[in-house]
Formats: structure tokens, C-alpha cells, sequence
């Protein structure tokens, strides 16, 4: 999957691999599952059919609207959004001047992370029957970005985080403040949420108790 980023966003590592990183509990694999007590993925985990594959449709469907907003911002200012590449990965440039332009690329650069959070914000308060597979990857696109942005993400040559410190009056420890509190917030809320139970962990296999985080190695 290509990773399309920014002038203001495209760090050296992509923003799924801190999400998955971090919500590794939840999709990894059991290293040697028992697999006398059931192969049957569905009635082991009581997930339904296709939900790893509506995460991650909802996953990118996160990136690709924050990479969208960026574009949609620079072309409602005025701005000629183009795609080329920084040290070999697809960048794509919001095609204003940094210097002249400051404002302009400030709400260029903030706008994919702006509508990720207001994404999330609508998932968690609109009222609706929620908790699907597609809503979850959603949630996880969104805060798995704003951790990236605000952790390994902020210093890099075409960081986010990086650009809107340096056409604003807010530095990067500000900024991080404010996204990652927005980040933890919803995290907070989807914890205390049953519509989400399991979000950031996984029950056991059916017979077993408690959640499975972890390895699981069964010496038999």
C-alpha cells in the first residue's frame, strides 16, 4: 500500500505501523494456537465473517480521508496540490510558499489530522448503531496516525506536527499536547464504551478465560 503523505506530514516510518504496533494485542496471531480446540476462526474469536477485512477497510478509509482533506484544503485556497517524492516515498505537496504562505500551510498541514479527530468524534457521539468492524478500523486509522504524528512522526522532514510549529505560534510539544490529548481522550471513551469491548484487546480462544495478550505458546 502506497503511503501517500505531505509537505507537513511524511514521516520515515508509515503511520499503520505504529497503529498496528500499538494495537498489536489486538490482531496478532497466537503463536501456537491449540488448534485442537477449534479452527474456526469466527467461533474462537466471535467475530463475524470478514471482520479483519472491514478493519482495515476502515483503517484506510481513515488515511485516505486525512490525505484527501490535505489536498481539498490546498485547492479551496487557492493552491496547487501535486504529487512527487521525498527521499523516494510519494509526497504529496500542498503547492503553497512556507514563507509567505503561512497560514495557508498551516491549515494545510492540520487538516488531514483535524478530520480524522472529527471522524472519530462523529463515530463516538452521533447517535447510531455502533461498534462495526468498519467503524473500529476508522478509530484505530485515526488515533494510530495522531500517536504517529506526535511520537516518531514529529520530526520528520515533512512532519505534520513539524510544519504547523513553524507557521504558528504553537511548538511541537504544544501541538503533540493538543493531538495526543484528543488521541487519549477517545481512547478513554472507547475503553469505557461496550459498543467497543475488545477494541484494544482480544478475548481468549472459547474454553479459555481472561484476554489473550501476547504469546500464547502451548508446550504440548
Amino acid at each position: 500500500m502506497m503511503n501517500f503523505v505531505h509537505r507537513g506530514s511524511g514521516a520515515h516510518v508509515k503511520p499503520w505501523l505504529l497503529a498496528l504496533a500499538l494495537l498489536g494485542p489486538l490482531a496478532a496471531p497466537c503463536a501456537a494456537q491449540d488448534t485442537r480446540i477449534t479452527t474456526d476462526t469466527t467461533s474462537a474469536t466471535g467475530h463475524p465473517p470478514h471482520y479483519w477485512r472491514n478493519v482495515a477497510a476502515g483503517f484506510a478509509a481513515s488515511l485516505l480521508a486525512h490525505e484527501s482533506a490535505h489536498a481539498l484544503t490546498s485547492l479551496t485556497l487557492g493552491g496547487r496540490p501535486s504529487v512527487g517524492f521525498n527521499k523516494g516515498r510519494p509526497t504529496v505537496y500542498s503547492g503553497f510558499d512556507v514563507t509567505n504562505q503561512r497560514t495557508r500551510q498551516f491549515l494545510f498541514s492540520s487538516m488531514g489530522l483535524n478530520v480524522q479527530a472529527m471522524l472519530d468524534e462523529g463515530i463516538l457521539d452521533v447517535p447510531h448503531r455502533s461498534g462495526s468492524s468498519f467503524e473500529r478500523g476508522i478509530l484505530a486509522g485515526g488515533i494510530g496516525t495522531a500517536l504517529f504524528y506526535i511520537t516518531i512522526g514529529r520530526t520528520a522532514s515533512v512532519s505534520d506536527i513539524d510544519f504547523m510549529a513553524r507557521t504558528s505560534t504553537l511548538n511541537k510539544t504544544e501541538l503533540s499536547l493538543i493531538y495526543g490529548g484528543i488521541a487519549a481522550m477517545h481512547m478513554f471513551r472507547i475503553s469505557r464504551d461496550g459498543h467497543y469491548a475488545n477494541f484494544f484487546l482480544r478475548p481468549n480462544r472459547v474454553g479459555a478465560e481472561g484476554l489473550l495478550i501476547g504469546v500464547d505458546i502451548n508446550p504440548q
